[in-house]
């Protein structure tokens, strides 16, 4: 019996260590290219290029077309041209297809045409970043009733600078952040860095 229970508790302790831990502040930023929806429109984002003209936020988001997404989304929208006026790109990287991207990009309501998003199908970049992902539950419908067949990243959001160095790093599930707090964070860094 107090082998049983030894041998339950050392697996739970297990199961509980995450498998990755997101990068940190200072650490070198992986690079990484991806196929990227804006406006209804596919391309391939290279952060390299991007960061060429300046600070790049890559943030991570669970899926497009649910709640705290969709907030995210349409937040980053509306402060778009103040992060422009920083000199920052924005990029979004989800498990969501480029179908999906197409339509969220492009919706008015979220992405509006204002930004891009990636596709990340299997999560490579995120393992890079550290950022842990869950699969999806069966059955899983987005705010439109559409089955959600992917999987979903933790919400982390990362601030490199033109180093490619990261200068900042947001996560809900550590700092406890809600969706748009992620947008505030990451453009008072980038405002910081076009004031120095």
């Amino acid at each position: 019996m107090k082998k049983n229970v030894f041998f339950g508790l050392a697996i739970s302790a297990v199961l509980c260590i995450p498998a990755f831990a997101a990068l940190k502040t200072g650490a070198r930023a992986p690079d990484f290219s991806a196929p990227a929806s804006l406006a209804g429109k596919d391309f391939h984002f290279s952060l390299r290029s991007a960061l060429q003209k300046g600070p790049v936020v890559v943030y991570f988001y669970p899926s497009a077309y649910t709640s705290g997404c969709d907030l995210e989304a349409h937040t980053f929208a509306q402060d778009k041209d103040k992060f422009t006026a920083a000199g920052a790109t924005i990029i979004g990287v989800s498990e969501d297809s480029i179908a999906r991207l197409n339509q969220f990009s492009a919706d008015p309501s979220y992405c509006a045409g204002r930004f891009p998003v990636a596709s990340d199908p299997g999560g490579k970049i995120a393992a890079s970043y550290g950022v842990t992902a869950v699969a999806g539950r069966p059955g899983m419908k987005d705010v439109r009733g559409v089955a959600i067949d992917h999987g979903f990243f933790e919400r982390e959001t990362f601030v490199i600078g033109k180093n490619g160095k990261i200068v900042a790093t947001f996560s809900s599930q550590a700092d406890h952040l809600t969706p748009d707090a992620h947008v505030k964070k990451a453009l008072a860094v980038v405002q910081q860095l076009a004031s120095k």
